[in-house]
């Protein structure tokens, strides 16, 4: 009945694009869309209020950080946990589908071959296919679960990966090669993000610098000034 209530209230399109945002952070989340949007609205009504109550300019500053925190919740909560987990799970997924490509080698099919390599790899995106198998046992075929698994999985590069998996397994095709493609892109992939990351040390380095040694530096310089004046 409530949930009925605050599905009116908000447009249809705002619950969906929550509810696919829950679906993406993980498996072990059981977060509902409306909790999150109704949660929001009142953490934004309690700001305006303290705000407007405790500051002098609070009839200024209480829209602005509350319509801020409204729009910039979204993005903290849930964009940028999603975003990391999607790197993780591509660091994780290299490893993943060379084991999955030793045992489509071996001659297994892509079922065996994706229930033997969930087993004995223990990361994220193992418990994924691992809820992906377990669907597949209480009805589901094949593809569908890969493809609804597709919605939980925060990266384009392993839902290509995985639609090969869906493609071959429909149309009875061969899916090493496709396997050893996603593989070399992967591992290119993660190099490339390395070489990204150690081009930005020296950004990050010079805002380190600014923050804490010049002032230091500043302050060893000032500092027989300000005792000067002090003492004096």
């Amino acid at each position: 009945m409530r949930d009925s209530i605050f599905t009116k209230i908000y447009p249809k399109r705002t619950i969906e694009r929550v509810d696919a945002k829950v679906k993406l952070l993980s498996i072990t989340h059981h977060f509902k869309p409306l909790t999150i949007l109704n949660l929001r609205i009142f953490i934004s009504l309690v700001l305006f209020v303290i705000i407007l109550l405790v500051s002098n300019i609070g009839y200024i500053l209480a829209p602005v950080v509350a319509i801020s925190f409204y729009y910039l919740s979204e993005k903290i909560l849930l964009d940028y946990p999603i975003k990391k987990r999607g790197k993780k799970l591509e660091k994780e997924a290299l490893f993943f589908f060379e084991v999955l490509l030793l045992s489509l080698e071996s001659g297994r099919n892509l079922g065996h071959a994706l229930s033997l390599t969930a087993e004995n790899v223990d990361s994220e995106i193992s418990l994924e296919f691992r809820k992906t198998l377990s669907e597949v046992r209480l009805g589901k075929s094949l593809n569908e679960a890969l493809n609804d698994m597709k919605k939980r999985i925060p990266s384009e590069t392993i839902n290509n990966a995985i639609l090969n998996m869906v493609e071959s397994n429909l149309f009875g095709s061969s899916i090493v090669d496709s396997m050893n493609n996603q593989i070399d892109y992967l591992r290119e992939k993660q190099m490339l993000d390395v070489k990204a990351e150690i081009n930005q040390l020296p950004t990050k380095v010079s805002i380190i610098s600014v923050v804490f040694f010049v002032p230091i530096m500043l302050l060893i310089i000032l500092a027989p000034v300000l005792l000067d004046y002090l003492i004096g």
